[in-house]
């Protein structure tokens, strides 16, 4: 049994909250400001984030919190963590602000660079992702609902390919090229890793920047439900192993069955 697992039932709880504060914003006629890095931030990424690290104060073991909306730790402290959390409050900032509802409350658990308990809340729609190492990964359609285990597919034919809502496309079509005949559909936020965990959809490549803070959540629910996110040398993607937060560029798989790698191109 997973040493994590009796953590899902308050992960679950706790995103709910933070999803209840998003929400709270979302109805109303929010402003929208930009970060030192012109990232755009709104009072639902900060209520968020008040509630999660408030609610993660209160679990038995109190750990160091990594967020997209808090000052990150030095390298030389955060290098000496085995464990953490690694939270983004509102993941899709941008589709809040465009009002599709393709936007998540991100929570993970850190343990020895690697993801063992998460959640993905959607709160506009109250679709929940949990997983836990060893464990499994679950579906939670409303608050208080039952837990359905999900699992990723065997690759289809043609196979579907997740794409981010608003980020270009720039030479993401050359490298798919190899992969023959494929289809596409955009979505916002980590959504994209638990579509693929729950069998409909079958691939994102990521290229460009993200943080360890969008992916840590969504990989544990990928990779708990049969699939793996690796980068473009095949590499897992781990936390908290260098000075900067910033992630390499990466595919999130179904289906580890097949070699998607060698139908890439390189450019």
């Amino acid at each position: 049994m997973s040493a994590a697992l009796h953590l899902l039932e308050p992960l679950a709880a706790l995103a709910r909250r933070a999803g209840d504060a998003v929400m709270d914003v979302y109805a109303s006629d929010f402003a929208v400001h930009c970060k030192d890095d012109d990232s755009p931030v709104t009072a639902a990424d900060l209520a968020a984030q008040r509630v999660i690290v408030e609610g993660l104060a209160t679990f038995a073991e109190i750990l160091p919190v990594v967020s997209e909306e808090a000052t990150a730790a030095r390298w030389h402290e955060r290098r000496q963590w085995q464990r953490y959390w690694l939270v983004d409050p509102l993941d899709g900032t941008r589709e809040f602000i465009k009002r599709n509802g393709e936007f998540t409350v991100n929570i993970a658990l850190v343990d020895g660079h690697d993801t063992v308990a998460s959640v993905v809340l959607a709160p506009a729609s109250g679709d929940g992702y949990l997983a836990a190492r060893g464990a499994g990964a679950f579906r939670q359609q409303a608050a208080g609902g039952p837990l359905t285990r999900i699992r990723a597919r065997s690759k289809a034919q043609p196979p579907l390919l997740a794409g981010s809502r608003s980020h270009g496309l720039g030479r993401l079509a050359g490298m798919l090229e190899p992969l023959g005949a494929y289809d596409t559909f955009a979505l916002g936020s980590s959504l994209k890793f638990c579509v693929i965990a729950r069998g409909d959809a079958d691939a994102y490549l990521r290229l460009g920047p993200t943080c360890e803070w969008d992916t840590a959540a969504g990989q544990c629910v990928l990779e708990e439900a049969g699939g793996s996110v690796v980068d473009l040398t095949g590499q897992r993607l781990r936390y908290n192993t260098r000075d900067n937060l910033v992630n390499p560029e990466f595919l999130a798989i179904g289906d580890t069955g097949f070699d998607w790698l060698s139908h890439l191109a390189a450019t």
